[in-house]
């Protein structure tokens, strides 16, 4: 029922005739009670708004941004309206505790992971060496990069990339930041100072990749909603951020699309990235782990990926 009809009722009530004065008196008191609980609600109401959702609050910064910057007002509005778009304080928090050196990559060295990689060398053979030719980058460091990342497109992540990419889009509102650093458990805060820089520093990337995002999806056609990655925003087999996918992933079987969830577009995509960045045949050791180095700048990620690609050879 609306705050109108409440209110007119009560009215109606509170002008009814009783021949009991005492009755009548109770009555009136009751009503006039609950009439100025309807009208505090219905002020309280106005005042926040018909769509004054949690959701709502959170984005809607984040929308009037990105219209500004030129991305179509209903269609922007109409993403953020969706709602599987939410602020992800829980997800988000783990990007500000992950650890590199924590990782154990020497499992991808493993005598059943190097297996894996050969069969997936031999299934997608032809790929593989168009893009070696192409692109003059080793077929084995191709298929190491994609070893690592997702287990040759086994493990793609399951977290929704606009979610985690708004949040951190989001995140220049200091009560929002303030949401993922409780979401940290205690034992696993960093230093709130080193937290609030980074925040800094991925609020103006996350908004970057935000708006790649959606301009990936608008080119190829797919409902920015519907890609999924890791918490970090990385999405498909070569678990490329948005903007790389946007600028440097590639066509590899020639169907008119870029698609960084199919293997032959993976496959040329990485090649295409490493070239872009300097790779070429004849590479020194050196070389090829500064080049690696622009894909995970984490050294143990390029070591790990240099083993990996001896024993294909």
């Amino acid at each position: 029922m609306s705050c109108l009809k409440l209110l007119q009722q009560g009215s109606r009530y509170a002008n009814m005739k009783n021949s009991d004065l005492s009755t009548q008196c109770i009555l009136k008191i009751v009503v006039t009670v609950i009439i100025s609980f309807f009208v505090n609600f219905c002020y309280a109401q106005q005042a926040a708004g018909p769509d004054n959702t949690e959701q709502a609050n959170e984005f809607d910064s984040l929308t009037l941004r990105l219209i500004q910057d030129g991305f179509d007002p209903e269609k922007t509005k109409s993403l953020f309206a969706n709602k599987t778009v939410i602020f992800d304080p829980g997800g988000v928090s783990l990007f500000f505790i992950h650890s590199e050196s924590s990782l154990d990559y020497d499992q991808f060295s493993s005598r059943k992971s190097i297996a894996n990689a050969q069969k997936y060398m031999v299934t997608h053979k032809e790929s593989l060496d168009k893009a070696q030719e192409e692109f003059s980058v080793d077929k084995t460091i191709i298929t190491a990069i994609l070893l690592v990342e997702t287990r040759l497109g086994a493990y793609l992540g399951k977290r929704t990339v606009i979610n985690t990419l708004s949040t951190m889009a989001a995140l220049t509102n200091k009560s929002l930041a303030e949401r993922v650093w409780r979401a940290i458990a205690n034992s696993k805060k960093p230093d709130r100072a080193n937290f609030d820089k980074k925040v800094d520093q991925k609020s103006r990337w996350g908004y970057d990749e935000l708006k790649a995002l959606i301009r990936y999806a608008n080119r190829e056609g797919l409902d920015p909603v519907s890609i999924r990655g890791s918490y970090a925003g990385a999405m498909g087999i070569p678990q490329f951020t948005p903007s790389n996918a946007l600028k440097l992933a590639r066509d590899g079987n020639k169907d008119g699309r870029v698609d960084v969830f199919d293997h032959d577009d993976a496959i040329f995509s990485v090649a295409n990235y490493l070239k872009h960045h300097g790779w070429k045949s004849g590479l020194g050791r050196q070389r090829q782990h500064e080049v690696l180095f622009q894909y995970n700048h984490s050294n143990y990620y390029v070591d790990a990926l240099l083993k990996i690609s001896d024993k294909l050879k």
